[in-house]
């Protein structure tokens, strides 16, 4: 680490710094977020909301301990598969973490996909006030036990077309929640998160952004799933299987879990399972980069324009960490 990168005693407006580091799936987000933590004397937060689960390792792509080089890691390994994982609990965990990152001088860096829960951090959008309608969620959970999570997705697309794009039809929790909001508020859910956008953030931060093109990236994603396989994801699955894990829990809606289920249930073939892990894949990559690209204040790292030289990529991350004032 280099000596002259210590965190600025006076802050501008007394914001604590904070770098996050997202990108679509399969980019390279977790090696180039080492070597930034060790040249800046960082700590990560992970933003995935599968790695937090303890025994979901193939599945999750999740950094293994030599891979860490020493570089502490947060909301890994914290929770059992049969536990929620939600935004709330992601911000409670966050700020436990936050709060012993910077007592030790270090400087955090969330890492991950998941850029609802990087908003919700950054921003510290409030979701204690958000009111439930039990009864209407059991209908809705009753409609998609019946008629499939296809026509429950059918009822978002008509009341908010958006959330819709950006929610997985498979996704059921998250949207029986953009439908109970907007039958409790008559708002779409994704005005709402719209307007949460705007709120200031609560870190003197940058938000990078790790790209690349979308055949490489998608021959990348392909790879990964291919090596998750020859890795051992269908005996992981096996054992959640056999732990009691099912369908409906949070922990079995991740990619990769909810299809090979789907083969050990007899409802298709290995292969098929994992063709439509990559295609499912590809698609969350998609909608990943949907999402950033509404996001303000970002700062894009395209791969490509780098000449796929890291060393260059973490130059400059490292211009940008000064200028934004997160550096000295």
């Amino acid at each position: 680490m280099d000596e002259s990168l210590i965190l600025r005693p006076e802050i501008e407006n007394n914001l604590p710094p904070m770098v996050i580091l997202s990108g679509p799936t399969g980019v390279g987000k977790t090696k180039l977020s080492i070597r930034l933590a060790k040249e800046i004397g960082g700590e990560v937060i992970s933003a995935d909301s599968m790695q937090v689960y303890r025994g979901m390792d193939v599945g999750s792509a999740k950094i293994k301990p030599e891979e860490m080089q020493g570089v502490p890691h947060h909301l890994i390994d914290v929770l059992e598969p049969w536990e929620e994982f939600n935004v709330v609990t992601f911000q409670t965990l966050c700020k436990k973490a936050l709060q012993g990152i910077y007592e030790r001088k270090k400087i955090p860096i969330v890492v991950g996909g998941t850029g609802f829960y990087v908003q919700a951090l950054l921003r510290e959008v409030n979701f204690t006030e958000n009111e439930e309608d039990p009864s209407f969620r059991r209908q809705l959970e009753e409609i998609a036990n019946t008629k499939g999570h296809e026509a429950l997705h059918a009822m978002l697309r008509e009341v908010d077309p958006v959330s819709a794009e950006a929610i997985h039809c498979n996704n059921i929790k998250r949207t029986i929640r953009a439908l109970e909001f907007y039958q409790l508020t008559k708002t779409p859910i994704s005005a709402h998160n719209e307007t949460e956008r705007l709120r200031p953030r609560a870190y003197q931060s940058c938000y990078f952004v790790l790209n690349d093109l979308r055949e490489r990236l998608y021959e990348r994603i392909d790879a990964r799933v291919d090596e998750m396989i020859a890795e051992g994801l269908v005996d992981e699955v096996t054992r959640l299987r056999e732990m009691g894990c099912k369908r409906g829990m949070t922990s079995m809606q991740g990619l990769g879990y909810k299809e090979i289920l789907a083969y050990l249930e007899g409802e298709c073939t290995l292969e098929e399972a994992i063709s439509q892990i990559k295609l499912a894949t590809r698609h969350f990559a998609k909608r990943q980069l949907t999402w950033f690209r509404r996001e303000e204040d970002v700062i894009w790292l395209n791969k490509q324009e780098f000449g796929y030289d890291d060393d260059k990529i973490l130059a400059e991350m490292m211009q940008w960490l000064r200028k934004n004032k997160v550096l000295k």
